[in-house]
């Protein structure tokens, strides 16, 4: 494994448990996904994979090198795409790019040809040799660049996709799972679920600073084997009717509604949402197995999971 972490703790000064007895463990050729509410401890786990922050207890090993008492292996193993966009003041994009490449080691004429790759594969050619303000999702392009010009062992992505248009994202993600292709160990932070579930080989939910499920998105979902998903979107300023027996548990943000149901109630589920619509109660539901947001919702949002979460940890 190029990444181990095992009963990593880090405990601040004021008596807060950012991280509490965290095990992870990353090979090379994966992508393996860190998700999490905001305050769950993931920024603090990355800060520690990355030599920036002391743990309280714990061990972290980057290919076999322990950070803890080696910090500039980590500097030397990483790369770092951090969730806010690098500066890159009074250079273009392509220069930008280029020197991250040079610094971290990379032939120059390979790190050209790369940064233009990567330039092309992201559609960023017209804002390449400019040297002007950036655009929040061309500027998260470029520091996502910056880190996998030339990557690390390990590739630490933190938010990667934020501000990036719909068809950016997609390349974007394409390119994520090519650099693990390629042979680096890749922690993608992320809060977009979804689209985590298409890139991810592994991943771990973290809240209140534990990791409360893991494993690959298939076992995640094997929770919910011989259920469905209901989703309803109510209308404004309405409220959901009391739920059929067949109906599960729900959960609710804001407007949409998520419930489980059988998959021998799937009959009973699609009457009962189709006359909330016809009495303009729903303005649309779907209904289909679930997804990793589910597993998510179960894990860290719904009540049942609020006062004492569990660990629970699949192959």
């Amino acid at each position: 494994m190029l990444v181990e972490i095992a009963h990593l703790t880090k405990t601040y000064r004021n008596g807060v448990t950012a991280n509490d007895d965290i095990s992870l463990s990353i090979d090379a050729g994966e992508v393996f996904g860190l998700l999490g509410p905001n305050g769950a401890g993931k920024t603090t786990l990355v800060g520690q994979v990355l030599g920036s922050v002391v743990p309280t207890s714990g061990s972290i090993l980057l290919a076999d090198q322990d950070v803890l008492r080696n910090p500039a292996a980590a500097r030397k193993t990483c790369s770092y795409q951090p969730q806010s966009s690098a500066p890159i003041d009074g250079m273009t994009p392509r220069e930008a790019i280029q020197l991250i490449g040079e610094i971290r080691g990379g032939d120059p004429t390979a790190v050209r040809a790369r940064a233009q790759e990567l330039i092309d594969q992201l559609e960023l050619g017209e804002w390449a040799t400019k040297v002007v303000e950036l655009s929040g999702g061309v500027a998260r392009l470029v520091t996502f660049c910056m880190a996998v010009v030339v990557p690390g062992r390990v590739v630490v992505l933190d938010e990667p996709t934020n501000d990036i248009d719909p068809l950016r994202r997609k390349l974007l993600w394409q390119l994520v799972r090519s650099v693990a292709d390629d042979g680096s160990a890749v922690l993608l932070v992320t809060h977009n679920v979804l689209e985590a579930e298409r890139c991810v080989d592994r991943l771990a939910i973290i809240d209140h600073g534990r990791v409360v499920a893991s494993g690959t998105p298939a076992a995640m979902k094997s929770q919910f084997q011989g259920e469905l998903r209901l989703e309803i979107t109510l209308e404004p300023d309405t409220q959901l009717p009391a739920a059929p027996e067949f109906v599960g548990s729900t959960t609710r943000q804001g407007r949409r509604v998520l419930a489980d149901v059988e998959l021998r109630h799937l009959q009973d589920a699609m009457r009962w949402a189709t006359s909330l619509r016809e009495a303009h109660i729903a303005e649309e539901f779907s209904i289909g197995p679930a997804t990793l947001e589910d597993v998510y919702v179960r894990q860290v949002v719904e009540p049942n999971h609020v006062a004492e979460r569990e660990e629970v940890t699949v192959p």
